[in-house]
């Protein structure tokens, strides 16, 4: 059982949405194509546009590519929510044409020179009856151009036969056949030939292989302290340093967890993070935000620049890593940057906090008393750390107020709680304080 699901998932799952017969249709020309034992079809039939987006999202987490059974359902679901994985449609063109005239003339004896078309292009339509030689004088159409455009299919088609000027309806969608059967007006439904349908699963499994490819190129992360959050000297004395990392590192592993990501230290003042593309992307809404600088910033209270770089190798990823925080490090502190495998560069900016969960109103009272320790703790980010004999002495109070002090103040969002420090003696740890400066 687990060989088979490992088979299952190392195939493509194409998910197929459309009308019931259609669905059904591509799944046993899918089932006898060559490529059949690359590719795992899931259907998603529906009963009438409306549900496309329903029976979509029903198979959107199983599937590594859509594939619409034409350009009304895929343009449907895309009005109707985000598509979450790549997608392509049949297309309509004039060879489903050839095939309905000819039934048409066969079994209701229809005038294919006095015909109602809609969704094909017209360029499609005067080719086709170019090759049979028939004239387009009395051949009236309506393009596809979006949903809204296929609602009037059906009054079109209507009209011009209750005014004589048609003897039959083509359309391609089933809806609107089975309206136009329902007012008596003969119809015939255009349906893409078999040779489209085995072209658009071809296309589709080719989408979904070059997606999963994608995902699992390698994504390097490089997270490195501003200058302006480093320490002034580095050592195994500085216990504000040490806090500083123990800090930074759990809050990126905390981020990395959820994305199956690995971090390893990089330098005294930087990270490492390796993700795969498709985890990142996940991470960062489709890189339209940077990873990890909301929760350091939440956690530890101190700014870090951030290059993302990707490759199908880890030299290349790692190579582009390095121009991204290069790139980083020249724009200032809270920046971060993307670079490509194709040496595109995205500057991706730090997702927004919602105020009235992350930004309580600072009262004055505390914004005086953070005024009034900074003046006395005099320059440099070390000097920004603090413990509660600190403030007593910088404030001139008891350790008792001053431990209450800093709590207000990390209630305020003016200084971020460290991790304890024990001390050499017994009793209390010690805990440090970070104060955010406005």
């Amino acid at each position: 059982m687990d060989r088979l699901r490992a088979e299952a998932r190392s195939r493509v799952a194409i998910g197929v949405v459309g009308p019931t017969d259609l669905v059904e249709q591509i799944m046993m020309i899918g089932a006898d194509l060559p490529g059949a034992a690359d590719w795992r079809l899931v259907g998603a039939p529906h009963a009438g546009e409306h549900e496309t987006y329903e029976k979509f999202s029903r198979i959107a987490d199983s599937i590594d590519v859509a594939l619409f059974t034409g350009p009304l359902q895929h343009d449907l679901a895309r009005q109707a929510g985000e598509l979450p994985v790549p997608a392509t449609f049949v297309p309509m063109s004039g060879a489903s044409l050839y095939a309905s005239l000819l039934r048409g003339v066969i079994t209701h004896g229809i005038d294919p020179a006095r015909v109602s078309i809609d969704s094909l292009p017209a360029a499609d339509v005067a080719e086709a009856y170019g090759e049979i030689g028939v004239g387009t004088e009395g051949v009236h159409l309506s393009e596809y151009d979006q949903p809204e455009s296929a609602r009037g299919f059906a009054a079109f088609h209507e009209q011009l036969y209750r005014q004589g000027a048609t003897t039959a309806a083509l359309t391609t969608v089933r809806s609107v056949a089975t309206k136009l059967t329902a007012a008596g007006v003969p119809v015939l439904r255009m349906r893409p030939t078999s040779h489209t349908l085995r072209l658009a699963l071809n296309t589709a499994a080719l989408l979904g292989t070059g997606s999963r490819l994608e995902e699992s190129q390698i994504a390097i992360v490089v997270v490195e302290l501003a200058a302006s959050a480093r320490p002034s000297y580095s050592g195994p004395g500085n216990y504000w340093q040490q806090e500083l990392k123990l800090s930074l590192h759990q809050s990126l592993l905390a981020d990395a967890r959820v994305m199956g990501a690995t971090v390893v230290p990089r330098d005294e003042n930087s990270y490492v993070v390796t993700a795969t593309v498709g985890a990142l992307a996940q991470a960062t809404d489709g890189f339209r935000v940077a990873p990890f600088m909301d929760r350091i910033r939440t956690d530890a209270g101190v700014a870090v620049e951030v290059g993302i770089g990707l490759g199908t190798t880890a030299r290349d990823a790692d190579a582009n890593a390095m121009v991204a925080v290069d790139k980083a490090r020249g724009v200032g502190a809270a920046a971060a940057y993307l670079v490509g495998g194709d040496g595109v560069v995205l500057s991706l900016p730090q997702r927004q906090r919602r105020r009235a969960e992350t930004e309580p109103v600072i009262t004055t009272k505390a914004a005086k008393l953070l005024e009034r320790l900074v003046e006395g703790l005099g320059d440099g980010p070390e000097a920004l750390v603090v413990d509660a004999e600190i403030v007593a002495d910088v404030l001139a109070i008891a350790p008792r107020s001053a431990r209450r002090v800093l709590q207000s103040l990390a209630e305020e969002g003016l200084a971020w709680p460290m991790p304890p420090v024990k001390g050499t003696q017994a009793g209390r740890p010690r805990q440090p304080y970070r104060l955010v400066k406005n």
